[in-house]
């Protein structure tokens, strides 16, 4: 088979690590990456390895430090060892060269192509990032990267976009969710490539491939009952045993009904996510244990689109999605990971330079939408990113700070804070007796 014909498969995973930094993923992630032997019968007689990995993480490290923009330390020890088991569970002793990695408090994101197939012909790579928490700081937003493919399908090759995002907690803030995700649309902005006419920065909707995941946050809100006003968690717990009660309890997934609604994920897809278990939330050290403290949900979500997608249909893709689970044995976070296989179709061949058609004439395909939809970006992108960067960096230092001086504990650090001050301002103004007289 040509290698422009060539089908790429690439795999994404998501995981809040629940705020543990260094100790976030086991030593041996082959639970993770493993599914790229178990699709393999899939696809050809032999095995084949992803093309592309895209690894995503939320709530990375402990919120002050990554307030504090602490993080490089963290993600670059996660890039070594990402890409390191990568390479030790791939069928044919594939390596894989890092694309691109971006951090934002504590949403992350890295990228990895595989140096035989799509490396050699990475270009344009552009990383970003965006705040949706209070007055636009990073503590819930998303992180981006986007990268060209060249000679893909056309000279001008084709556009990929990921991002991974981290949204609004609590089931009563669908709203928030909402907002945050149009939110994230509007300022999560990339330079126009060079073939664009229009020289104004462009919203991740302006791709061939688009591929969004995270830690949602959508929650399953089931309707209150009749005798005691509420549903308790061990309502949903008892539909989550098999596949077929679990296609029913989706019908109370807020994310799927948002997407009915039109008013979050315009164009993109998803896979049958109610053949796993939710992934939230999880007692620690428990691989299939929820805390009752919250009703279960499908959170971690992976969604995608394509060019060549129709943009009325809300789940046929010409993405096939050989792979959507969780990994239910990792219990050191309140929530499972997920992984999705996604085979890309063929590419289509955009018109050729020299044609009559000058719109298209020598450009990356872009994504289908609804006319009733036209992202466009906020011009006060830059403003509101910066503006929550400056409350980051602030509120981090000082928290880093008290957590310092006070042994690992705000609150030891803020009464360490004032006793200091206090014996300072006392020392200082307590007089200074007079030098006694030489007889």
């Amino acid at each position: 088979m040509a290698e422009s014909d060539e089908r790429l498969l690439i795999q994404i995973g998501s995981y809040n690590t629940n705020l543990q930094g260094g100790a976030g993923v086991p030593q041996d992630l082959v639970d993770w990456l493993s599914p790229t032997l178990q699709v393999s019968s899939f696809l050809s007689k032999n095995p084949r390895a992803p093309d592309i990995v895209a690894i995503g993480f939320q709530e990375l490290l402990p919120l002050h430090l990554g307030l504090a923009g602490l993080s490089h330390s963290i993600i670059n020890e996660r890039d070594k060892h990402i890409r390191t088991q990568i390479e030790a569970h791939v069928p044919n002793n594939e390596s894989y060269s890092l694309v691109a990695k971006v951090v934002n408090v504590g949403v992350a994101l890295l990228v990895y192509a595989k140096d035989d197939t799509v490396a050699r012909r990475v270009c344009d790579v552009q990383t970003q990032w965006t705040g949706c928490g209070p007055a636009y700081m990073g503590n819930k937003g998303a992180v981006g990267i986007r990268f060209r493919v060249a000679n893909h399908g056309s000279k001008a090759g084709e556009v990929f976009t990921f991002v991974c995002a981290h949204l609004t907690a609590h089931e009563p803030n669908l709203a928030y969710r909402i907002a945050n995700y149009n939110h994230i649309v509007r300022t999560l902005l990339f330079s126009p490539s060079s073939s664009d006419t229009c020289q104004t920065p462009t919203t991740m909707y302006s791709t061939s491939h688009l591929f969004f995941f995270g830690d949602l946050n959508f929650r399953v809100s089931m309707p209150s009952s009749e005798t005691n006003g509420r549903r308790p968690p061990e309502e949903v717990w008892s539909m989550l045993k098999d596949e077929k009660t679990r296609e029913t309890l989706k019908e109370y997934d807020q994310l799927t009904n948002a997407r009915r609604n039109g008013q979050v994920f315009v164009g993109l897809k998803e896979g049958p996510f109610w053949t796993f278990k939710c992934t939230y939330k999880y007692k620690l050290g428990e691989v299939d244990k929820y805390n009752a403290k919250r009703a279960p949900s499908w959170t971690d979500r992976i969604m995608y689109s394509t060019y060549t997608d129709a943009p009325g249909p809300l789940d046929h893709s010409n993405i096939s999605n050989i792979l959507y689970t969780s990994i239910p044995s990792y219990t050191t976070s309140d929530h499972k990971p997920v992984v999705s296989m996604l085979l890309l179709p063929r590419p289509v061949s955009t018109i050729p330079e020299g044609s009559d058609d000058s719109e298209t004439e020598g450009k990356p395909p872009k994504l289908q939408l609804p006319f009733t939809y036209n992202p466009t970006p906020d011009p006060l992108a830059t403003f509101k990113r910066y503006i929550g960067r400056t409350l980051d960096r602030l509120i981090g230092y000082i928290w880093v700070f008290l957590t310092t001086i006070g042994a690992g504990s705000v609150v030891f650090g803020i009464f360490n804070f004032f006793c200091g001050y206090a014996a300072w301002n006392w020392w200082w103004k307590t007089p200074t007796p007079p030098p006694a007289e030489v007889a």
